[in-house]
C-alpha cells in the first residue's frame, strides 16, 4: 500500500507526501511550503521523485522550482495550465495515467477553482488527492470556471467509490460545517458529523482526509438531489446546476 504522510503547511495549507515502499518512489502533492516537506522528507527518510500539482496558485506550485532544484524531481501537471505550473516536466489530461514507481493514478479533470485543476485518484490504494476542488463539506471558490464546470468536476469525483479516502488541500471544514447546517438542518448524517468534526478541532487533530461516502452523505455541494436544501434554496424541483450555484453563491456571501 502507499505510505501517505499528511504535513501541516502556512496558515491552513495541507502537503501530503506519498510513497510506494516498493520502489522507494516519492511524490507531494502539491509544495505550499518547502521548509516542512523537506523536514517531512528527512524525517522519514525519503527522497523526492515527483512533484503533483493539482494547480497553479502560489499556496500549491509556489515550491515547485526550489524543491525541484534541491532534489532533481520531475514535476508533473495538467497539459491545459501548463504555462502556469513552475518547471512542469510532464503534462496530462484528464483520463492519462500516472506512473508513481509500482503505482498508477489516474488524472481526472476537475476545472472549477481554475480553469486547469486537476485530481490523482490512485485506484488500487482507494485514495484521491483533489486539492481545492472539493473540501470537507466544501468546495473551491470559482475564479475561473462556472458553476456548470464545478458542477460536472464534482460529480467526476463523487462517482469514485464510497471507501475512497480523499486528502483535498485545507482545512477548512469547521467554517464549512458553519455553512452546511444552514443548508440542512434536518440532516442527521450532518449533525454527528458536526459534533466530531468539533471534538476533533478541539483536540488539535486534523478533519481531512474525508471519504466519498461521507462526502455524499453530509457535503451540501454534492447533494443538489436533497429536497431539504432545494427548499431552503427555495428551488425545489431545480435542475443540479441552479442548486449547485446558489449554494455556492450563499457561501461567498456566509
Amino acid at each position: 500500500m502507499l505510505e501517505i504522510y499528511q504535513i501541516p503547511c502556512l496558515q491552513d495549507n495541507y502537503g501530503f507526501l506519498v510513497h510506494d515502499p516498493e520502489t522507494g518512489a516519492t511524490a507531494t502533492i502539491d509544495t505550499p511550503e518547502v521548509a516542512p516537506i523537506n523536514q517531512a522528507l528527512a524525517a522519514k527518510g525519503w527522497r523526492l521523485t515527483h512533484i503533483l500539482n493539482t494547480h497553479h496558485h502560489f499556496d500549491h506550485a509556489g515550491g515547485n522550482e526550489e524543491l525541484k532544484a534541491r532534489w532533481n524531481c520531475q514535476v508533473v501537471g495538467a497539459a491545459i495550465d501548463a504555462e502556469r505550473i513552475p518547471g512542469i516536466d510532464v503534462a496530462l489530461a484528464d483520463g492519462d495515467t500516472l506512473t508513481l514507481g509500482s503505482k498508477q493514478a489516474r488524472i481526472i479533470e476537475v476545472p472549477g477553482h481554475t480553469s486547469g485543476h486537476i485530481a490523482y485518484y490512485f485506484a488500487a490504494d482507494e485514495v484521491a488527492f483533489v486539492g481545492d476542488t472539493l473540501f470537507a463539506l466544501g468546495c473551491g471558490r470559482l475564479f475561473e470556471g462556472t458553476p456548470e464546470q464545478m458542477s460536472e468536476s464534482l460529480g467526476k469525483i463523487m462517482a469514485l467509490p464510497d471507501a475512497t479516502t480523499v486528502y483535498c488541500a485545507h482545512e477548512y471544514t469547521e467554517a464549512n460545517a458553519a455553512f452546511a447546517v444552514t443548508m440542512e438542518p434536518a440532516n442527521p448524517a450532518l449533525q454527528q458529523r458536526v459534533k466530531e468534526i468539533q471534538s476533533l478541532r478541539a483536540a488539535g487533530k486534523p478533519t481531512v482526509p474525508t471519504s466519498i461516502g461521507l462526502e455524499r452523505a453530509t457535503n451540501p455541494f454534492v447533494r443538489s438531489d436533497s429536497a431539504e436544501l432545494q427548499a431552503v434554496l427555495n428551488l425545489s424541483g431545480a435542475d443540479e446546476v441552479a442548486v449547485f450555484a446558489e449554494t455556492r453563491r450563499r457561501k461567498d456571501h456566509f
